[in-house]
This record gives structure tokens, C-alpha cells and sequence, in this order.
């Protein structure tokens, strides 16, 4: 139980009233025996234990009504809350606001996560009050000031939304608002559902942000409100590949996409699976008997003259509409054009093939292979994929491969014949390491990424993979496989946008068999052109809030999503926008479909040292988190005062008749 005004606690100690005035009275008299008192109290002593009985219950309840009533006045606070700070009203209190699509699960009663999570808080906080309001939205993480708690119900930064939330990244705007405005007595409150994505509980970043919290004198308390929840059964779709192909006289559409469905994999369903393409829409039915549904190349028929238009695939409703809609733009296939700078021709003839041989015939794909000195007249905007095998690039150069990936483009580095101190995106070659027996390929993602598995889901035959040499890398980067003895065999570099990965070592027959054994190498470069072919031509597919920074949303017109979206978060928020003569399709990120929750012993180790407080409740849940009890004690200080007066009354006189 915790209290709004605790300072008036510092009245309790005037409980101890009634026993001091008893001993007070005691001291007033002095005993003086005499023979007539000591008979009648001879004569009383059968009585005497009910009498001091009697005055302990007095004294006890006068002691308890002093104590109901200065409770009472420090306003305690009860119900399934986080134990709020005493202490009195913070002087800032900063909301951190989980906004992404998971929070949108609707609860058995209705009402979404995130609505009842404001409900709630604004709510809590409106009871406690604070001298400045900030909130932190997951879309920007940039603190904004509000007039009261009630106006969060009506921010629009508080809105649904489809962006993935960084909860490090929000307690850190939250850590520089704290030190930048020189804050008093602080207050962090987080609304989230704990999903692993938007946490990224591995991430190095959690320590620092603990340590620089630990740091602050003031002290700051963090008050968690979770919604852990999962919704069995809960279905999202998403759409994996658009292709615009010529059938002869007329057109059609390729669409892949990936139904998944959160818990019961042994459960058979039939869902109906709804595509609108312009306006006009076809229905199908897909017979889903495990976790996961793979729609490949589903064909729709055009007209030849629609070569340029948008669409969404759509399932039924269910536990959380989020995840029930994926857009896509479409377009005439771009020639995917392919640079590659390598010094060693011997890894430059596998490299030109792989690139060179696209997977489907209506697929145009071009090579260029260029010396470093010819990187001035590449034009990047028509580039989807950059092989590199040579000492890392530097100067301008490293500018211009720099702004590509960041515009979207991929980039795969091959370590050169000597490795060098450049570095380029915080990643350097070190040494090059030679065994005398083949080094096997230990561990890889197959979950995702360049090394993922097939479309059937067999997995790719990176452990038959043999080693000759390898170089080491040096960098923060994340491995996708890794070699014998834990050395990175290939791994992705941190890009805000685009992909940069580096492999340890070259497919020349001398390193290792990535050129023999051709499909491992086949599938990389093809993926990675995939990747890469998102950004050419007048279409872009986009996850909500992973921009390029040459994007400008303020410049975008919404041709469909969410009607209530602000331009300014047009970014935010899944639909198709018109960007000149560009069509842009936004989606929530892929994390978003997985349901894993963080444990909650990870949790409390992320707050570990600092104080910290948690709550679990639930969508749609109407009682409030906290409630007021000083009537309670009220009560009970009358009830105590009436019994009091009870004990206090005489004895009524025997009436003795007599008889004759």
C-alpha cells in the first residue's frame, strides 16, 4: 500500500496519545492505604481482570481511531499497481508508449492492448500528478511535452501504428531529456507487451542505458505496465514477392506470400484469403495444417496495358487486425544490374556467373565488372547489388557505396589478398588464417536472411561447405554462419538501410569450395539482388519506419491504408503512397508476425539495480489500476470510536428486591 500525501504519515507516532495521557493520569495521585479502600478492593478483585481488560480494548481502539484517521488524510492508494514511489508528486513523469502492431490484440472483453493501456494510465497518472508530462511514442522516439495526463487519450503520437517499437533506443531519449533539462525527481512509465523484437534484450545498448541511469543522483523509478498476453490462434499474412510477367497477349501477376498462425500447429483450418488489385478483388481458399502457409507464385490475370498498379492481400478478422492486410506495388521488372570490383580473377569468374544467371526467365540481369579507378562512372541508382573483393574502400568512394546501401542496395565484401587496416562501416579485415585440413561451416541462420532455407523448406547445403582460408573480421556485426571454433564465416553489417555483409573468405579454388559447391554461393548473390532489385524502378517496398534518409514522408499522398494516418507519420502506418512518379508500399516489419514474449526474469535483469516496478493486466480490462481507500479508514476510525464509546458507558445497577 503506498500513499499520495506520505509526508502526513509523520503523524502517526500521535497514536501513542491516549497511553501517554493514561500515564499522565497515573502519576496525578498518590496511593495511600487505608483499611476501608483495601477491604472493598479485596472485595472487587474477582472483577478486576475484566475491568483492565476493558481498558485496554478502550485505549487500543481510541489508539486506532488516531491511526484510521491520519491514513485516512495520506490518501492510500490499493489495487494491482506498481507500488508508486513515496516521496510526493514527481517533478516529470515520461510516458514510454509501445505503439507497434502486436499492441493491437483485442482482449475477450474488446478493447485493444494499447487502448487499454492508455485508458489505464492516464487514469493512474491524473490520480498521482506531476509538475511536466513527456511522452515517448515508438515512431520517432523523440520526447514530446503534453499540458496533462488527460491529453494523452488524444494525442495522435499515441495512435496505432505499424511500426516496430526500440524500447532501448526510447529509454535512451528518455535518459537525454533527463539530463539535457536537468530534471528533479523523474518518473519513467512504459506500456508495452514485451515482444522480443521490440525489446532486442541481447542488444550491448540495454547496459549503457542502465549505467547511465544508475548515474543520475536524483534517482529515477521505472514502472513497467505489461500486456504479455499471446492470441492463439491469431492469423497475419504477408506478402514476400509481386512479379509483373507477360503472358503472351495479356499479363499477369505473380504473388508469393506466408500466412502464420500463433500456437496451434496441429489444428486444421481453411482460410479464406482475399486479393484487390485496383479495386477489383478474386478469393481463394488455403488449406493451413501447421504454423506456417507458403503461397507461391499465385497467378492473377491483367490486362497487358496494367503494368503499374498496387494491391493488399487480406484474411478474415481476427484476435489483432494489424496483421491482417499486407500491401504491394508492382511494376515492369528492372534489369538487375550488378557491379563487381575484385582483384583476383580467379573469384571473379564465380561471382560474374552467380550474378549473371537469374532464376526466372522474365528476369532481366546484367554484370559489370569495373577496377576501382572506373567506380566514378557507375550510376548508382541503377544498381542493385555490389560484389567487392579487394582492400576495403575509403575516401569517396566509400561515400558513394556508403549512400548506396543506404538507399537500399546490397553489398557482399570479399576479403582481399592482404588484408590491410581500411575500414569501411565499422567492419576491418585482420589476418588471414590457412589450416591445413578443410574447415567445416559449424552453425548458420536458415531462419532468415541470405542463408535461409528454400521455398520448400529444405535447407541449404551450407555445411557441406569446406574452408581453405579465411580472413578475420573485426567489427560489431551479426553472424549469419560461423566456422569451426567460432570464427564468422559470413556476417551482416549494422546499416540503417540496404544490407552489407561481409564473407570471410572468396569462392576461389584456393579458399574454399563456395565455386564447386555452387548453390550456396548461387542463393547468396540471388538474394542479395532480390534485396537489392526492391529499390530500382519506380516501386519501393518499405518497412514502417525504416526509411531511407532521402525519403521525405511530408512529400507523400496516401492512395490507401489508414484514413486517420497524419501526413506526418505517413511512415508509420501500413497502405501505398504516391511519391512523385514513385509508388511506395509500407508494411509492418517481418519481426512482427513472431509472438515470443520476453521472460520475465530477462526482464528484470534489464532493470537490474535500478527501481523498478511491473504490472501484468490484460486488453480490455475496465477496473482502474489503482484505487483510492481512505474511506475504508475512515470507517474504521467511526467504527472504532462507537465501540470505544460503548465499552465507556457505566454499568447499569442491579435493582435488589427485598422479601419479607
Amino acid at each position: 500500500m503506498t500513499f499520495l500525501q506520505p509526508m502526513l504519515l509523520f503523524g502517526l507516532p500521535l497514536v501513542a496519545l491516549p497511553v501517554i495521557i493514561h500515564l499522565i493520569n497515573q502519576r496525578r495521585y498518590q496511593t495511600v492505604r487505608w483499611a476501608a479502600m483495601m477491604f472493598l478492593l479485596a472485595a472487587n478483585r474477582m472483577s478486576r481482570g475484566y475491568a483492565r481488560l476493558r481498558q485496554w480494548l478502550i485505549m487500543a481502539l481510541r489508539m486506532a481511531a488516531i491511526a484510521g484517521l491520519t491514513f485516512a488524510v495520506s490518501r492510500p492508494l490499493a489495487g494491482g499497481w506498481l507500488g508508486v514511489t513515496a516521496g510526493g508528486r514527481p517533478d516529470t513523469t515520461i510516458v514510454l508508449f509501445d505503439r507497434s502492431p502486436s499492441m493491437q490484440q483485442a482482449g475477450a472483453a474488446g478493447g485493444s492492448k494499447l487502448e487499454t493501456g492508455r485508458r489505464q494510465l492516464v487514469q493512474t497518472l491524473e490520480m498521482l500528478g506531476s509538475s511536466r508530462w513527456i511522452v515517448i511514442e515508438s515512431g520517432t522516439n523523440r520526447p514530446q511535452e503534453v499540458e496533462s495526463a488527460q491529453a494523452l487519450m488524444h494525442s495522435p503520437a499515441i495512435e496505432p501504428a505499424a511500426v516496430t517499437s526500440d524500447i532501448a533506443a526510447m529509454l535512451q531519449a528518455a535518459h537525454d531529456y533527463i539530463k539535457s533539462n536537468k530534471s528533479g525527481r523523474t518518473e519513467v512509465w512504459i506500456c508495452s507487451d514485451l515482444r522480443e523484437n521490440d525489446w532486442n534484450a541481447e542488444s550491448g545498448r540495454w547496459q549503457t542505458v542502465r549505467e547511465a541511469f544508475l548515474e543520475f543522483p536524483q534517482g529515477v523509478r521505472f514502472h513497467l505496465l505489461a500486456y504479455p498476453q499471446k492470441a492463439p490462434g491469431n492469423l497475419s499474412v504477408r506478402v514476400t514477392d509481386v512479379r509483373w510477367k507477360k503472358s503472351g497477349d495479356a499479363a499477369e501477376l505473380l504473388v508469393s506470400l506466408r500466412l502464420t498462425r500463433e500456437g496451434g500447429e496441429d489444428v486444421k483450418a481453411t482460410v479464406p484469403v482475399q486479393f484487390e488489385i485496383d479495386g477489383a478483388r478474386s478469393e481463394i481458399n488455403v488449406e493451413m495444417a501447421g504454423p506456417q502457409f507458403e503461397l507461391k507464385g499465385h497467378r492473377i490475370p491483367l490486362e497487358k496495358s496494367h503494368q503499374r498498379g498496387y494491391g493488399k492481400v487480406s484474411i478474415p478478422a481476427d484476435g489483432n487486425p494489424a496483421d491482417n492486410d499486407s500491401w504491394f506495388v508492382f511494376d515492369q521488372p528492372a534489369t538487375r544490374q550488378t557491379v563487381i570490383v575484385a582483384e583476383d580473377p580467379q573469384a571473379a569468374q564465380p561471382l560474374e556467373l552467380a550474378a549473371g544467371i537469374a532464376p526466372d526467365p522474365s528476369l532481366q540481369s546484367a554484370v559489370a565488372p569495373v577496377g576501382p579507378s572506373e567506380l566514378g562512372t557507375v550510376e548508382w541508382e541503377k544498381v542493385a547489388l555490389l560484389l567487392w573483393q579487394a582492400p576495403l574502400p575509403g575516401g569517396e568512394t566509400a561515400s558513394a557505396i556508403r549512400a548506396f546501401i543506404e538507399r537500399g542496395g546490397q553489398a557482399v565484401f570479399f576479403p582481399p589478398r592482404t588484408a590491410g587496416d581500411a575500414e569501411f562501416l565499422g567492419m576491418r579485415w585482420t589476418t588471414w588464417v590457412e589450416s591445413k585440413q578443410d574447415v567445416a561451416v559449424e552453425n548458420w541462420r536458415g531462419d532468415h536472411d541470405l542463408l535461409a532455407h528454400t521455398q520448400s523448406g529444405t535447407a541449404l547445403p551450407v555445411g557441406q561447405l569446406q574452408v581453405r582460408r579465411s580472413c578475420g573480421l573485426s567489427g560489431e556485426s551479426t553472424a549469419l554462419a560461423t566456422l569451426r571454433g567460432g570464427a564468422p564465416l559470413l556476417a551482416r553489417g549494422t546499416t540503417n538501410a540496404g544490407g552489407a555483409y561481409f564473407c570471410a573468405t572468396t569462392p576461389a579454388p584456393a579458399d574454399s569450395s563456395l565455386a564447386s559447391n555452387g548453390v550456396v554461393l548461387y542463393a547468396m548473390i540471388q538474394r542479395a539482388l532480390d534485396g537489392g532489385a526492391l529499390v530500382l524502378g519506380s516501386t519501393r517496398r518499405m518497412v514502417a519506419g525504416e526509411l531511407p534518409p532521402a525519403e521525405d514522408p511530408k512529400r507523400w499522398k496516401r492512395l490507401a491504408g489508414d484514413d486517420d494516418a497524419v501526413t506526418a507519420e505517413y511512415a508509420f502506418h501500413a497502405g501505398v503512397y504516391a511519391s512523385g512518379d514513385r509508388l511506395l508500399s509500407v508494411n509492418r516489419s517481418p519481426a512482427e508476425d513472431s509472438a515470443r514474449v520476453l521472460a520475465d526474469g530477462r526482464v528484470a535483469g534489464l532493470f537490474r539495480g535500478l527501481d523498478f516496478a511491473r504490472v501484468d493486466d490484460q486488453a480490455g480490462n475496465l477496473s482502474s489500476l489503482i484505487q483510492e481507500i481512505w474511506r475504508l479508514f475512515l470507517i474504521g476510525m467511526m467504527v472504532a470510536l462507537v465501540v470505544e464509546a460503548a465499552l465507556c458507558l457505566p454499568k447499569t445497577a442491579r435493582t435488589v428486591r427485598a422479601t419479607a
